[in-house]
């Protein structure tokens, strides 16, 4: 495939490094931290696989199916950094596509290995099975080449070039990458290619004093400033950096719901998450009102902005991007956020703090022991649930909803899908958090109908013994689904089967802590009971809803909001 003479010689001893392809990427992904893989074998990847068998500090995470494995990988990859995946040729690599789009969506630098059929019936075009029996082995990189932020066909002599160039990549732009590597070439020695590493992306200096005099007149002026937090701030490591700002401001900071958990919820300066009209009033008055909002990291998107009710006025925001800022209106390319954010801090601007306490709505709890569960009972409990350094995942649908509005203790990583919104993430990604984070508490959120869509991870936590506790809300199906559709009800397709989701643990050979609960009083003793189980074994603790519709506020105003305008729609 490739040319020899690029290493000047064409000795095969001479050119290659005595290490097998395998060997070198498992050292490659080695040196980024990473200490499991996710995936599922097929027959392609057989010798990716028996590589990794014999390799010391990399573990296979085998999963039930490639979807997930590739949203546990995801998960993995926000808790440690980056994260790999291996799976076969066409049916599994497209089994992944949904995880791996995913993660495209929400930066997340994920590696992507998939084994291909030998490079010899390749050359020879043979219709091999897992293929389309056209002869064509480049057509599912191409179905991945929109989806990734590079793909690449890897072979013993590209192999030092590709793997660090696909792997800079995903750490650059916090992307997934896609490398196939033919079955049999994993075990062929690699060709000694010392590439020169390009430099790393710094910023256009001139550009950077330009945009903070921009800042520094707009300061001059500002009186009630915000500092608003979003979610590209978590993945691009800025959240340090972030509080530094924030502490030397002294100002009000709030998140966006993308963004939650990019700052610590439990510091003075904070005041909750701004989720446009459907959050707090308190909230939505200090950002839309401030003078100056600089925001970090801010992805505009609908299900991030209350369906775009967030109204930011261009000409008093500041917005810094991981590569690029705006100041009212004005671009400034080529202006590393980190930088930006130290240029900020030098200013040298002093606010007050936040004005009078933040709008967090679950502070107080509220409901008799015996009422059965309401949202606005049952999400201050789990707010008092919760504790430092915990991993919280919450699942598309309600549950992202009043989860959003929880107030988080210091360090907790708390994951969701804010913008892909896959419904069955959480399950999966609660296992990748898991086998990412083994010392650390993972509790998950989901909704009867998402768990149906991934329940076989459970059975993989099982298996590798992770011990989350999980919550299920039975609210009857797709309660979110409803609330979303405004133009028909009782819709049969929102309707799910019931299941027994405290027996799955027991379907899947293992042994888990199990409670259903209907009341207040019973959640909490439920979860005071899993809290002590949950060194020995998985917990699962069914929520019974007292009304399916029942939902929390967030949820209400954007079903009334929809209402409205589905009612202008037909004037």
């Amino acid at each position: 495939m490739g040319n020899m003479t690029a290493t000047g010689s064409t000795n095969q001893k001479s050119g290659t490094t005595g290490k097998s392809l395998g060997q070198y990427l498992f050292d490659c992904l080695k040196l980024e931290g990473i200490t499991e893989i996710f995936g599922v074998p097929g027959d392609y990847n057989f010798t990716l696989l028996d590589t990794l068998e014999k390799y010391n500090g990399i573990e296979f995470i085998n999963g039930r199916n490639e979807l997930n494995s590739g949203y546990a990988a995801d998960a993995y990859a926000r808790i440690k950094g980056i994260s790999a995946l291996i799976t076969t040729f066409g049916v599994g690599e497209l089994s992944a596509c949904n995880a791996i789009a995913g993660a495209n969506s929400e930066h997340i630098p994920l590696i992507h290995i998939v084994g291909s059929p030998p490079d010899k019936d390749q050359k020879e075009h043979k219709l091999m099975h897992h293929t389309l029996m056209d002869g064509n082995f480049d057509v599912f990189r191409k179905v991945y080449e929109p989806i990734t932020a590079y793909t690449a066909v890897v072979t013993p002599e590209n192999a030092e070039i590709e793997i660090p160039t696909a792997i800079r990549i995903a750490k650059e732009k916090k992307k997934p990458v896609y490398l196939v590597i033919a079955d049999d070439l994993v075990s062929k020695p690699v060709m000694g290619r010392g590439e020169p590493t390009p430099p790393k992306p710094s910023s256009n200096l001139t550009t950077l004093q330009a945009a903070a005099d921009q800042v520094r007149q707009l300061l001059d002026r500002a009186r009630k400033p915000v500092l608003l937090v979003d979610v590209n701030a978590m993945r691009f490591g800025l959240q340090t950096a972030v509080r530094q700002l924030a502490d030397a401001m002294n100002i009000p900071v709030a998140t966006m719901m993308f963004g939650k958990g990019a700052f610590d919820e439990s510091h003075p300066n904070y005041i909750g998450v701004y989720g446009g009209s459907f959050g707090s009033s308190e909230v939505q008055t200090a950002v839309e009102q401030a003078d100056c909002v600089i925001a970090v990291g801010m992805v505009w998107a609908d299900s991030n902005t209350g369906t775009y009710t967030a109204k930011l006025n261009p000409l008093v925001t500041v917005d810094v991007q991981p590569k690029m800022v705006k100041v009212g209106g004005a671009e400034f390319p080529n202006v590393l956020a980190a930088d930006m954010l130290l240029e900020l801090q030098k200013i040298g601007y002093k606010g007050s703090g936040a004005a009078g306490k933040g709008a967090f709505p679950y502070d107080q709890v509220t409901g008799e022991p015996e009422a059965p569960l309401l949202a606005s009972t049952y999400y201050p409990r789990i707010q008092r649930m919760l504790k430092e350094g915990d991993i919280v995942v919450a699942e598309t649908g309600t549950f992202y909803n009043g989860m959003a509005y929880v107030r988080l203790p210091r360090n907790v990583t708390y994951i969701t899908q804010g913008g892909w919104q896959s419904i069955g993430y959480a399950t999966p990604s609660a296992y990748g958090a898991c086998i990412a984070a083994p010392d650390r508490r993972v509790l998950l959120f989901t909704g009867d109908g998402s768990l149906q869509l991934t329940a076989q991870e459970i059975s993989s936590m099982l298996y590798y013994g992770c011990k989350p506790i999980i919550f299920v809300l039975n609210n009857d199906g797709y309660t979110i689904e409803k609330y979303l559709n405004v133009k028909t009800e009782n819709q049969r397709y929102n309707q799910i089967p019931r299941w027994s989701y405290t027996k799955l643990a027991e379907a899947f050979g293992g042994e888990a802590f199990t409670a259903t609960v209907r009341t207040n009083g019973e959640l909490e003793q439920a979860f005071a009971q899993a809290d002590q189980e949950r060194a020995a074994k998985l917990c699962i603790i069914e929520m019974i809803a007292a009304d399916p519709m029942d939902a929390p506020e967030y949820m209400k105003r954007m079903r009334n909001y929809m209402e409205e305008q589905a009612k202008k729609g037909q004037k």
